[in-house]
């Protein structure tokens, strides 16, 4: 039974933003930092019950006794900072925007509210779109004619109709301001080996160049159109060869083209201030990716980060978070951003199974403490089909619109990246945030006006009650079974 309440964000619990306080300054002397007496404001989503980012406690920090076996510590120390926080945010796909397009304007404004107002929104500072078609596009495509090698016929009419408006009214609602990168599926048919933009395939040594200055039309093409492009990646998942728009690029492969063309060319074209993600893959080759590239001095220049997904866990296996930790520290002056993750096999009846969105919770707990910068979530808004998207790849997005119906779906998914996204911003420093126990897992950040953010979270059956200890202060709170909280003080 669908509960009704799930049907629409809870904006009026989104009214409170947490404490400002401005007592803390990051970096100081870990006993200088005085909680005892300050207030800890709890927020809540929990399965089982009507709780949705939900304000369900206020505790008070006491003075600290010693540590028992017998209790649950979180152990918070805001004076021990690591990576800066980019932002949180989906991507701005076809499939997005044409639903969207389909949706009564109250929706679409309730929808643009729900993500991307920090008052009564969650908050979304991030955004990802396409350079050309990707499987969530109701058709292949491309922005210039068959066989146009100097890119005369280069115009962004397909883009115009649906995508744009919606990248727009995303910015507009953001506040003006949306940090947005761009991927490309596939270039041209004509420029690769197979002569197809789906089924893998090469780009040709032929077309090296002109692909490269697409990557500088497209960008000025968006800006002059209003729409502000922070950077782009070299090729969404260049490892995989899909029935959908696909391109595959060997390590050494990426790293040749980077630094004899794209570098060089978005340097020529004076776009050398956008910022270029390398890799834009699953996280179990990223190590490998990163020594061939980054250890070449001349392609490194250029890079800015690494992007990643989480699918090489479709066989069953487990995420592999340590492999961001040891490309963090093998080369801690490259970023690395998550840019793409979905759940798979869509079912209408699965809207609110709750596994779906502790996915999330895990993959963005665990790849912030593995050194990711920022979270990038895949569509933004799919339609009652999981899609549309012209080749039959279905998934789940955190919010679903019914074209036909007109009414909006936001899953529990939802809810969960917004525990993140709306009390972490950027500029945030992340912190040291652990716990004494598996039960829970957490991270911690502390934003630039001092305010202390920890999320914690319960994947298990059992509730729990655990001690916040941070500076001079203590807090015990209490957890529900499959849940997750956001700490602010």
């Amino acid at each position: 039974m669908i509960k009704s309440y799930l049907l629409i964000p809870l904006l009026l619990l989104f009214a409170c933003s947490g404490p400002q306080q401005k007592n803390v300054t990051a970096g100081a002397p870990f006993d200088t930092f005085k909680t005892e007496g300050k207030k800890v404001v709890v927020y809540t989503t929990a399965d089982s019950s009507d709780f949705r980012l939900s304000h369900t406690d206020t505790v008070i920090f006491t003075a600290p006794v010693k540590t028992s076996e017998k209790h649950i510590y979180l152990f918070a120390d805001p004076t021990k900072t690591f990576q800066s926080f980019l932002g949180i945010g989906g991507a701005l796909t076809d499939a997005a925007a044409e639903t969207f397009a389909k949706l009564p304007e109250e929706k679409q404004q309730q929808l643009l509210t729900a993500y991307y107002d920090i008052q009564k929104g969650i908050g979304y500072s991030l955004g990802r779109t396409n350079i050309n078609s990707c499987d969530f596009s109701s058709d292949s495509y491309t922005y210039v004619d068959e066989g146009d090698k100097e890119l005369k016929s280069f115009t962004l009419a397909h883009d115009e109709k649906f995508k744009m408006p919606l990248i727009r009214k995303a910015i507009t609602a953001a506040g003006g301001k949306l940090t947005l990168f761009a991927s490309p599926w596939s270039p041209p048919a004509f420029m690769k080996d197979n002569n197809n933009m789906l089924h893998g395939g090469k780009l040709l040594p032929e077309f090296f160049q002109s692909w490269a200055t697409y990557y500088t039309k497209f960008i000025k093409s968006y800006e002059k159109a209003g729409i502000p492009v922070w950077g782009i990646t070299v090729q969404n998942e260049p490892m995989a060869v899909q029935k959908w728009e696909s391109c595959i690029y060997y390590a050494e492969d990426e790293r040749d083209f980077l630094k004899n063309y794209l570098g060089p060319t978005m340097e020529k074209e004076g776009l050398g201030d956008k910022k270029i993600i390398v890799w834009d893959h699953n996280r179990d080759l990223i190590a490998q990716r990163a020594r061939v590239i980054l250890d070449d001095p001349d392609a490194a220049k250029y890079v800015w980060g690494m992007g990643f997904h989480w699918y090489e866990d479709w066989s069953g296996g487990t995420q592999m978070f340590s492999n961001l930790g040891i490309v963090h520290e093998t080369y801690p002056g490259t970023n690395l951003l998550f840019t793409e993750g979905s759940n798979g096999d869509f079912d209408t009846a699965r809207y609110y199974d709750w596994s779906l969105a502790e996915r999330y919770g895990e993959a963005m707990i665990n790849d912030f403490n593995n050194g990711a910068c920022g979270w990038t979530d895949w569509n933004i808004l799919l339609d009652e089909t999981g899609g549309p998207n012209h080749i039959g790849n279905f998934c789940f997005a955190p919010v679903h619109g019914n074209t036909k119906t007109g009414e909006l779906i936001f899953t529990p998914a939802y809810y969960y990246i917004g525990h993140f996204s709306k009390f972490i911003r950027p500029g945030a420093k992340r912190i040291v945030s652990t716990a004494s126990r598996s039960q829970l897992i957490t991270t911690g950040f502390i934003n630039e006006d001092g305010s202390v953010v920890i999320i914690v979270m319960n994947q298990s059956t059992i509730e729990a009650r655990y001690v916040l200890c941070a500076g001079k202060g203590e807090a015990e709170i209490h957890i529900l079974p499959h849940s997750i909280q956001t700490l602010v003080f």
